[in-house]
């Protein structure tokens, strides 16, 4: 089992910046696939970004080149960096642990963010 601890979500003005963090149990960033996904009011849940164990990024079209996802391996931490938010952005966030060989997945309890215009 693996949990999920996310942390940094808030009330932000459009234009501004907040940075997510994911507290992983264990040690798991050489073993799964990382991500971050959103869900919004009235919405399907939805992908952010993801990072794979080797360090290769991915980032849905609406938030490339404001967004950044990195990892500390030290720390068992997922982060996502977000600058020039948007109202639309506003939504729930979910870290996400995905290792598709093994059939396992986990999510946290997800953080509020949003962005008032």
């Amino acid at each position: 089992q693996v949990q999920l601890v996310e942390s940094g979500g808030g009330l932000v003005q459009a234009g501004g910046s907040l940075r997510l963090s994911c507290a992983a149990s264990r040690s798991i960033f050489s073993y799964y696939t990382m991500g971050w996904y959103r869900q919004a009011p009235g919405k399907q849940r939805e992908l952010v970004a993801t990072i794979t164990s080797g360090g290769s990024t991915n980032y849905a079209d609406s938030v490339k080149g404001r967004f950044t996802i990195s990892r500390d391996n030290a720390k068992n931490t997922l982060y996502l960096q977000m600058h020039t938010l948007k109202p639309e952005d506003t939504a729930v966030y979910y870290c996400n642990a995905r290792r598709i060989a093994y059939n396992a997945e986990y999510w946290g309890q997800g953080t509020q963010v949003t962005v008032s215009s």
